[in-house]
């Protein structure tokens, strides 16, 4: 139920600043350096036209910026956009053909999985056709076999502008092993049937690829709003403001949406409670999320030790986009986020695990996140204009091509988006006590660990963990009823600065636990990632050789470890708040 203060703010948002950006950046294309600088500008100078302070950082990002691409079979040329970070072959690649069948992705989850390689046919020094995006997991398979190029099929009469490495942002020593070594691009569907026709009768191509590479000036305009209670602790929001072509629905829509919820928080900015920090990224589609990669790089440790969430701003407010179900929330938000959408729109949110994608860039640093993409368009509505699964625009298959322009926006989506964005940064930052049950993130462990013992029968011992999560849970459960009890107290009180202490200290060990395998503060690739990552392998023990069964073993239980490790630190800061917290909530002290 909304608050009247709640009221007051979500009435206060407007629609002229928003589409007065929106209209700006729809005429200006946000891909290479000198146009994502102006764009930059263009923010900047909307936020000190309303007085709001901001710091702009400019960094040098690691970007693949594709300029051109063909496929040539004999006389007939196709035309083609190469994927971001593959191989460039601007005297053209020539090598015979192959045809390798893939299913196409069901969501957005699917587009970056190996798995809908269908068979292995034989690509060694080939050119393979296959359908489906050229997405990391594909592309590294198939890299792998041997393939030295790779034109992926788009589903519709669109090719997708993409990227196809892995690597999560910037490189580092650890992660150039994995950029691609292959040429990659997408041709649409009818030029892709004809590639798979010339592929079975065995013929040669000639696949061309222009990119430019290198280290470009790329701004993030923050913008800090204080908050008056604890001003060290802060939420981050943020979503990125580079694009392909003019990206209207991915992403001007939600940098529109970030500057609103800058001017009405900073216009109410003596009810904050703790401070809201709002950011907009570089480098988020030719460079793997380079911008807030370099920010969670830069400012690691403040994030560390007091940001108490992260919320990502990605594609609101586009046409026919009516729902909200697949909204991407950690296990921990779920209940919060649903009431924040129940509250602004009537509707109930059906959430879905966070995938390795957006700019989640903060889960190695321990980060509890909600939203994603938010609302979209209702299955049957897709169905019926025959869109396939697309990772934006509210589902319009505009996403990532030249017909992401103005009419993708919906105003009075937006403004109902717009609303979604500004009470969860005003809610999270006012909360009394960080608002997540971190009870129900056991509950996904638990949950995962069933799945795992069931694929692993007798051969691998799960009682140290279930032991372990369990612990863990009645502390919890103890922590929270104390808690309640801390209901309209400073966030200045010793009492209420332990708990939350301990609830960052939580998030830090079970996000890192439950969506990582790369060490704190490093980056897993951008491929997909199940629950309690370091266990996973377990489910496939039925399927390896004998060989391969006691190295997947030897993983499980090292995994088993670093889980151990995390939910004892995790307890050990519940238990340490607890002390304090249950004699100073019996004795009515704070």
């Amino acid at each position: 139920m909304l608050l009247a203060a709640e009221r007051q703010l979500l009435d206060a948002a407007t629609l002229e600043r928003p589409w007065d950006l929106i209209t700006t950046f729809s005429g200006l294309k946000r891909e290479h350096p000198e146009d994502v600088q102006q764009a930059a500008q263009h923010i900047e100078r909307h936020l000190r036209e309303l007085g709001i302070p901001v710091e702009v950082h400019r960094p040098d990002l690691f970007l693949s910026l594709p300029r051109r691409a063909s496929v040539t079979v004999g006389d007939v040329t196709f035309t083609a956009k190469p994927m971001a970070m593959s191989a460039i072959c601007r005297e053209g690649l020539e090598a015979p053909l192959v045809y390798q069948p893939s299913a196409y992705a069901a969501n957005a989850d699917d587009m970056f999985s190996s798995a809908l390689l269908e068979g292995k046919v034989d690509v060694r020094g080939k050119i393979v056709v296959t359908e489906g995006f050229g997405m990391p997991g594909k592309i590294r398979e198939l890299e792998r076999r041997g393939a030295l190029g790779v034109i992926a099929i788009n589903p519709g009469e669109r090719a997708h502008w993409g990227i196809c490495t892995s690597i999560w942002g910037t490189p580092d020593l650890n992660d150039l092993p994995r950029k691609p070594q292959v040429a990659v691009a997408n041709v649409n569907r009818p030029d892709g049937d004809r590639l798979i026709e010339f592929a079975q009768r065995g013929a040669e191509a000639v696949l061309t690829t222009d990119l430019e590479e290198g280290w470009f000036p790329s701004p993030i305009p923050v913008v800090t709003i204080p908050g008056t209670e604890d001003p060290e602790a802060f939420v981050l929001l943020h979503g990125h403001y580079d694009s392909w072509d003019y990206g209207v629905g991915d992403n001007a829509v939600g940098d529109a949406t970030l500057l609103e919820v800058a001017r009405n928080l900073w216009n109410r900015r003596a009810e904050l409670r703790r401070s809201v920090r709002i950011a907009w990224w570089p480098g988020h589609s030719t460079g793997r999320y380079a911008g807030s990669t370099w920010y969670a790089d830069h400012f690691a440790l403040e994030l560390y030790r007091n940001c108490v969430a992260q919320i990502n701003c990605d594609s609101p407010g586009c046409r026919w986009a009516t729902e909200y179900k697949d909204v991407s929330v950690m296990a921990e938000a779920v209940p919060w986020a649903g009431d924040i959408i129940r509250d602004v729109t009537g509707q109930e949110m059906q959430a879905e695990r966070p995938v390795r994608a957006g700019d989640y860039s903060f889960n190695n640093i321990g980060l509890s996140g909600f939203f994603m993409l938010l609302s979209t368009m209702p299955d049957d509505l897709r169905s019926e204009k025959g869109y396939y699964a697309v990772g934006g625009c509210g589902g319009n298959i505009a996403w990532h091509t030249e017909d992401d322009t103005l009419e993708v926006a919906d105003r009075d989506i937006l403004l109902k988006d717009i609303q979604i964005y500004l009470l969860s940064a005003y809610r999270t930052a006012n909360a009394t006590v960080i608002p997540f049950d971190y009870t129900r993130t056991l509950d996904e462990f638990d949950q995962a660990l069933d799945e795992y013992a069931a694929a692993a029968g007798d051969a691998f011992d799960f009682s140290p963990a279930r032991t372990a999560v369990h612990e863990l849970r009645l502390d919890l459960q103890r922590l929270a009823r104390a808690a309640h009890a801390l209901s309209g107290e400073s966030l200045a009180s010793p009492t209420v600065r332990r708990v939350n202490a301990a609830l960052i200290s939580l998030a830090r060990h079970l996000v890192q636990a439950g969506y990582s395998q790369a060490p704190a503060f490093f980056h897993d690739p951008a491929e997909h990632v199940p629950p309690l990552p370091d266990l996973a392998v377990l489910g496939r023990l039925a399927e390896v050789s004998p060989e391969e069964r006691g190295f997947v073993l030897t993983h499980a239980r090292r995994g088993q470890n670093r889980l151990l490790a995390h939910l004892g630190d995790a307890r050990n800061a519940v238990r340490g708040a607890l002390e304090h917290t249950e004699i100073s909530v019996r004795g009515g002290q704070s």
